[in-house]
């Protein structure tokens, strides 16, 4: 494991090729940027309980002591950080399958330094606007985007100033969204988070309803959109 100094952000490496997560660390690291290195997911392991504020993770999905997508899954559980799952060019299915289990984003090999800095820099931002919102928001949780008002704790939603009536499933559903505006939710993560223990037994058409009508209430055919195949965005 290669360790760099404290600065604003951290990312984590987890990358067996040591020539390709050196390339990585020295493409990334900058003034606000601190990288750090491992090969396996032991290593990783261990990275994640030693240090705490790491911004974003880039997981290779084959590793010599197992899945990346297995540690995948205890990583949004326990920690809650940003994953960028990096995958070989062909297998599709380990997209597919990360972004079901949970992350933010993809980058297939080979990529360009040009294409791995942009993904990184919007993960980045996203956190960041994340953090600011939930700052700003905590007291009264308002949530405004453009011509939308959310006030989640009076559960009063305006579209301009034309105040919309949601049912209670649709309110959990557009919370879930806009607090993860930008990020793809998949269709079992928000089943879990709006129908909670009750998710096994909801019908998945019951989410198309409630998406169908809470774009239709708040005019946001542009604004929610789908994600053929895996889910849902909020823009």
């Amino acid at each position: 494991m290669e360790k760099g100094d404290r600065k604003k952000h951290h990312i984590l490496i987890v990358e067996d090729d040591r020539a390709l997560a050196v390339g990585l660390c020295r493409a990334l690291q900058s003034d606000e940027i601190g990288t750090d290195s491992c090969a396996t997911l032991k290593e990783a392991d261990r990275c994640l309980k030693e240090r705490t504020e790491y911004t974003l993770i880039l997981l290779d999905v084959n590793l010599p002591d197992g899945n990346g997508l297995d540690f995948l899954q205890k990583i949004k559980k326990e920690y809650g950080i940003s994953v960028i799952v990096l995958t070989a060019n062909d297998m599709e299915i380990d997209i597919v399958t990360g972004l079901e289990l949970g992350a933010d984003d993809y980058i297939t090999k080979p990529f360009s330094l040009a294409v791995l800095r942009a993904r990184v820099a919007t993960q980045l931002r996203r956190v960041r606007e994340r953090a600011e919102a939930m700052r700003d928001n905590k007291s009264e949780q308002v949530i405004v985007i453009d011509d939308y008002r959310f006030d989640f704790n009076r559960m009063e939603y305006y579209c301009g100033n034309t105040q919309v009536e949601l049912s209670r499933t649709e309110q959990k559903l557009l919370r879930v969204l806009v607090e993860n505006r930008g990020i793809i939710l998949t269709r079992e993560r928000l089943l879990e988070r709006i129908w909670s223990s009750e998710a096994e037994f909801v019908d998945e058409n019951a989410l198309s309803v409630t998406v169908k009508r809470l774009r239709d209430k708040l005019g946001a055919q542009d604004r929610i959109k789908t994600v053929y195949g895996v889910g849902y965005r909020f823009e």
